[in-house]
C-alpha cells in the first residue's frame, strides 16, 4: 500500500511538470511575416525590396530571409530546371501567413514597373496550391527584368524556415506546372479570346474537380478520367478552340504529376482550389461574366438546334414512309 501511494505521488508530480513547463516557441515565430530577398541586389536595392514589399503589405516588422543560388538549386532543379549555385537571384518576396482567406499574390511594381517578366500571379497561386501552401498573402517583385524563379523559391525557403516543410514531390510538380503554364500563356497570348486567367481558373477548377472525384486523393484517376476534367474545364473557360492538343496533353501531365505527388491529399486542398477559382472570376468579373453568358448562349443553341433536328427527323421519317407506299 505505501509503495502504491509512493508511486501516485511521483507520477501526480510528473503530471504537474509536464502541464506547467512552458511551451518552447521560436522567436522567429509564423506571426511575423517573412521577406525573402535575393542575393544579387545591390545595398541600395535590397533596401528598396524591402520596402517595396513592407508597404504593399502594410507591415514593418518582416523578418528577412536571404536567397541565392543554392536555394534555386535546392527548390527548383529537382523539377528539371538547370540553376546552379552560382545563379543569381534578384526576384523577392513577403510571405504572410493567414488563419483563412485563401492563397493571394500580389506582384508589386518597383520603382513603378512591374519586373517580374514570365511567371503571372494566378500561376504564383496555382503553383502555391499545388506545392501545400494554404491561406497566405504573398507579395512579389524585383529590382530588374526577371523571371521571378528566385521569388517562387523563396516562398518555399520561408516554409522551411518557419518548421513547415513541405513535400519535395508537390514543390517538383509546382515547378513543372509553373513551367508549363507559363509557355502556354507565352505561346497565346496574343491570340484573341485567351487570357492567363481562363488558364489558370481551367486548371484551378480541374484541380477542385480532381479532388472531389477522388474523394481527396483516397482513390487514383486514371489519365483518361483527368483528361475528360481538363476538356470539361477547357470548355467552360472558352478555351477549346485556343488550346491545342499538345497543350492539352502538357496540362492533363502536370495534373497527372499533380495527383501523384500526393497534393490532392492535403487536408485543404479541395477547398484552397474552391477560393482560388473564385478569387481568378472575382478579379476579371467582367471577363467570366461574358464567358458564362457566351457558354450559356451555345447550350441554349445546342439544345434548340436538337430540338429543330428532331423535327426534321420526325418530319423526314413521314416522307420516308408515305414514299414507301407507292
Amino acid at each position: 500500500m505505501k509503495k502504491l501511494i509512493k508511486w501516485l505521488g511521483l507520477a501526480a508530480a510528473g503530471l504537474a511538470l509536464l502541464t506547467t513547463t512552458p511551451r518552447v516557441v521560436r522567436a522567429d515565430s509564423w506571426s511575423r511575416p517573412v521577406a525573402t530577398l535575393g542575393a544579387s541586389l545591390t545595398s541600395d536595392q535590397k533596401s528598396g525590396t524591402l520596402s517595396t514589399l513592407q508597404n504593399a503589405a502594410g507591415v514593418s516588422n518582416a523578418s528577412q530571409l536571404t536567397v541565392n543560388g543554392a536555394t534555386l538549386v535546392k527548390y527548383l532543379n529537382p523539377s528539371g530546371s538547370s540553376f546552379t549555385e552560382n545563379s543569381g537571384v534578384w526576384s523577392s518576396a513577403l510571405v504572410q501567413k493567414t488563419n483563412n482567406g485563401g492563397i493571394n499574390v500580389t506582384i508589386v511594381p518597383y520603382n513603378g514597373t512591374n519586373n517580374i517578366t514570365t511567371i503571372t500571379a494566378d500561376q504564383y497561386r496555382n503553383a502555391a496550391l499545388t506545392a501545400g501552401v494554404s491561406n497566405a498573402n504573398l507579395y512579389i517583385t524585383s529590382a530588374v527584368k526577371i523571371d521571378g524563379s528566385g521569388a517562387l523559391a523563396g516562398v518555399y525557403a520561408a516554409f522551411a524556415q518557419n518548421g513547415d516543410n513541405l513535400n519535395n514531390q508537390q514543390i517538383n510538380a509546382a515547378q513543372q506546372e509553373v513551367n508549363t503554364l507559363s509557355s502556354i500563356t507565352q505561346a497565346n497570348k496574343d491570340k484573341d479570346g485567351y487570357s492567363d486567367k481562363q488558364l489558370n481558373n481551367a486548371v484551378a477548377g480541374a484541380k477542385q474537380q480532381m479532388a472531389t472525384q477522388s474523394n481527396n486523393g483516397q482513390q487514383t484517376l486514371s489519365q483518361n478520367q483527368i483528361g475528360n476534367i481538363v476538356d470539361s474545364q477547357l470548355k467552360q473557360n472558352n478555351l477549346t478552340t485556343i488550346i491545342n492538343n499538345n497543350q492539352r496533353q502538357l496540362i492533363i501531365n502536370l495534373l497527372v504529376n499533380v495527383q501523384k505527388a500526393g497534393s490532392l491529399k492535403n487536408t485543404d486542398f479541395k477547398a484552397q482550389a474552391s477560393k482560388l477559382a473564385n478569387s481568378i472570376q472575382d478579379s476579371a468579373k467582367g471577363l467570366f461574366d461574358k464567358l458564362n453568358k457566351s457558354l450559356n448562349t451555345e447550350e441554349n443553341r445546342n439544345f434548340l438546334q436538337k430540338i429543330w433536328d428532331g423535327i426534321v427527323s420526325f418530319f423526314n421519317g413521314i416522307a420516308q414512309w408515305i414514299r414507301n407506299q407507292f
